[in-house]
């Protein structure tokens, strides 16, 4: 690999997706010089908060791990000077590790302005080469080139093929088509309605909108202003959210369910 500038390649590790709320755990970075150097900078960071259960059964840090760890705001002019003049990769670190890096700094008083680096992508990069379309798929499970792409019964002809050959490859021996129930994505834990209004974070919600959103949880809210929660109930809100107020206006909080396999 040729190098004009350091290419510092980072990954991580944290107590959730949330990026504005969520704190590191880990922090891995990998800088490759262009003289083919290579140093490594890797530390636990004690996030001062409990990290759930669900990010400990992913990357097996637990809060034991952390404890004794250094708070990001007593390393943090240890990450910047190893960031310092070099470009950055990283896996998805556009949408998720800079941002929450940045926001990390921001915490402790320190601006890190990642918009004048050159960012190499390797999730962006992927996706743009590995298409996830029909004809992919087709090509994929049947070996085959969709050579009618966009023609509606050629489509529907290929998703068959694919069905069946899905039958045979994920849930042989048994080839009825019941068997791909099994396979369905859910929505994600992370938010309590399908308009991701309403949101979890460290056991409790939070909304997305207004004048609370990221602030504070709706448990505090209702305590404080529980005629901003009224108003809630007089807009044009899903019935699954009315509902969830009006719960909890009486006292009665939602609580997360969180399935162990759900990714971070």
């Amino acid at each position: 690999m040729k190098l004009v500038n350091p290419l510092v390649v980072l990954d991580l590790e944290s107590t959730g997706v949330w990026i504005e709320k969520d704190r590191i755990i880990e922090i891995g970075m990998v800088k490759l010089m262009p003289d083919g150097h290579q140093e490594i900078y890797n530390t636990k960071v004690n996030p001062c908060m409990p990290i759930p259960a669900v990010v400990t059964e992913l990357t097996g840090i637990s809060n034991a791990d952390v404890k004794n760890a250094p708070p990001f705001g007593t390393i943090a002019s240890k990450v910047l000077s190893f960031l310092q003049g070099a470009d950055i990769g990283g896996f998805n670190v556009e949408r998720f590790d800079l941002p929450l890096l940045a926001r990390e700094f921001a915490d402790a008083g320190i601006k890190f302005d990642y918009s004048n680096k050159t960012v190499y992508d390797a999730q962006k990069i992927y996706h743009l080469h590995q298409k996830r379309d029909l004809a992919a798929a087709f090509t994929f499970y049947c070996q085959q080139e969709l050579k009618e792409a966009h023609s509606a019964t050629a489509d529907a002809q290929a998703t068959l093929a694919i069905l069946q050959e899905q039958i045979k490859r994920h849930v042989a021996p048994r080839e009825d088509i019941e068997a791909l129930k099994a396979f369905v994505y859910k929505q994600s834990s992370e938010y309590f309605d399908h308009e991701r209004k309403f949101r979890w974070w460290n056991g409790e919600l939070y909304m997305t909108f207004g004048k609370y959103a990221k602030k504070e949880p709706l448990r505090a809210i209702a305590k404080k202003d529980p005629q901003y929660l009224e108003w809630v109930l007089d807009k044009d809100f899903s019935d699954e959210v009315k509902t969830m107020i009006q719960e909890v206006l009486s006292g009665r909080h939602p609580t997360q369910e969180v399935s162990p396999k759900e990714s971070v």
